[in-house]
């Protein structure tokens, strides 16, 4: 009677540790929630042949704070060298596309090399980024990521005003980045052509205290990423030197997740 006794304890204590292992497994699934975030890198060009930048890779964090902790990569990075002015008119080029774990994402650090350049008139120069900067670009998000939901960030850079040359006439060019971080799910997008394609354009919107900006491209194309669902005034103004009036478009609707697209606009 007693090894009957003993052998059904040691039976409902086997039966008891497989019952608490489930329970943790169970636990451990339930916790494991994830969101697909994609990041990708847009530009509004500047007046330069090109503008090279070297990606190794894209990090992100939970928190917003600035200290170095808590920095995790992404994972299916595709590194290498960009030119920005390649990625106008609504041409992007995605950086990384993995699954993350849902909850706050405070910050993207875009991780930059050193074989960044600039092309002004047929000449290739170095493209110095500061020493504050090279440990990674870091940008604001603020975002909490729901789990099973798709994310694409657009980290947009602004080249007219990231690159910047050194006074004295040096032929000295650093890199200040300044880029412009959205999501589709929290912005929409204008794009359009302005006629003649022969001229360049700024197209401008003033979205509260920022003014988001792009030139045309070659073909004509201009995109204004990140702009906030509302009712616009977009203002399309031509290089000086074609002696062209300005054009300025009112009432201009931007949907968050779609792309307004304003077609042909032609400068008279």
């Amino acid at each position: 009677m007693k090894k009957v006794k003993l052998n059904l304890e040691i039976l409902l204590l086997t039966l008891l540790l497989c019952l608490f292992l489930t329970s943790c497994n169970s636990n451990d699934d339930n916790n494991a929630q994830t969101s697909k975030v994609s990041v990708r890198m847009s530009d509004a060009p500047g007046d330069y042949d090109e503008v090279n930048v070297e990606v190794l890779d894209v990090k992100i964090k939970s928190n917003a704070e600035t200290d170095e902790d808590g920095w995790v990569s992404i994972g299916n990075i595709t590194p290498g060298i960009y030119n920005l002015l390649d990625l106008t008119g609504g041409v992007n080029v995605l950086l990384a596309d993995n699954q993350v774990p849902s909850g706050f994402l405070g910050q993207i650090r875009l991780v930059l090399g050193e074989h960044n350049t600039v092309v002004k008139d047929g000449t290739t120069y170095p493209l110095k980024t500061p020493s504050a900067q090279q440990s990674g670009l870091k940008l604001q998000v603020n975002q909490t990521l729901v789990s099973g939901a798709t994310y694409d960030f657009l980290l947009d850079f602004d080249v007219e005003h990231s690159v910047v040359v050194q006074a004295g006439g040096s032929g000295n060019y650093n890199l200040h980045p300044v880029i412009r971080v959205s999501t589709t799910a929290t912005s929409g997008a204008i794009k359009g052509i302005v006629n003649p394609i022969a001229v360049q354009s700024l197209v401008s919107v003033q979205v509260g205290d920022a003014t988001v900006s792009a030139y045309t491209n070659e073909l004509g194309a201009f995109q204004l990423n990140g702009i906030p669902a509302g009712t616009y005034t977009v203002t399309i103004t031509p290089d000086v030197s074609s002696a062209l009036p300005p054009l300025v478009v009112p009432n201009v609707v931007v949907v968050n997740g779609q792309i307004t697209n304003m077609n042909t606009l032609t400068l008279q």
